[in-house]
C-alpha cells in the first residue's frame, strides 16, 4: 500500500493545479511489490538476492492516481523459470482499478 501524499516531490510539476501521480512510478511501484513477493518467496535467500526489472508489457492506466489516494498494489507470480520471473500487476484505490501492467524480472545472487 501505498499513501499517496500531495508532498511528493513530483507533483509541482506533474501536473500543476491538476497533480496526477507519474504512470511510471506506478509502474515501478508495482515492480517494487514483485520484489517483495519474490524475495519473500525464498526467505532464506533475502539478503543475498537482487531482482532486476527486465520488462513491462501490456501496461494500462484507468484513472489517474491523486493525493489523498491510498493506492493497493497487487502482484502475482504469473510464471518463473530459474532467475526470469514474469508478473502480473494490478494498482487499485479503493477498490477500483488505476492501472495494470504485465512485467518480468530477474532474479539473481548479488555476488554474481
Amino acid at each position: 500500500i501505498k499513501a499517496v501524499s500531495g508532498n511528493e516531490p513530483y507533483f509541482p510539476g506533474h501536473f500543476p493545479g491538476n497533480p496526477v501521480m507519474p504512470g511510471v512510478l506506478i509502474v515501478e511501484a508495482m515492480a517494487q511489490a514483485a520484489s517483495c513477493l519474490a524475495s519473500l518467496t525464498y526467505p532464506e535467500r533475502q539478503k543475498g538476492m537482487l531482482v532486476f526489472l527486465a520488462s513491462v508489457d501490456k501496461t494500462r492506466f484507468k484513472n489517474p492516481v491523486r493525493p489523498g489516494d491510498l493506492l493497493e498494489l497487487k502482484v502475482e507470480k504469473t510464471a518463473g523459470k530459474a532467475a526470469l520471473w514474469k508478473f502480473s500487476g494490478r494498482a487499485e484505490v479503493n477498490g477500483k482499478l488505476m492501472a495494470q501492467a504485465e512485467f518480468s524480472a530477474m532474479v539473481v545472487d548479488a555476488d554474481r
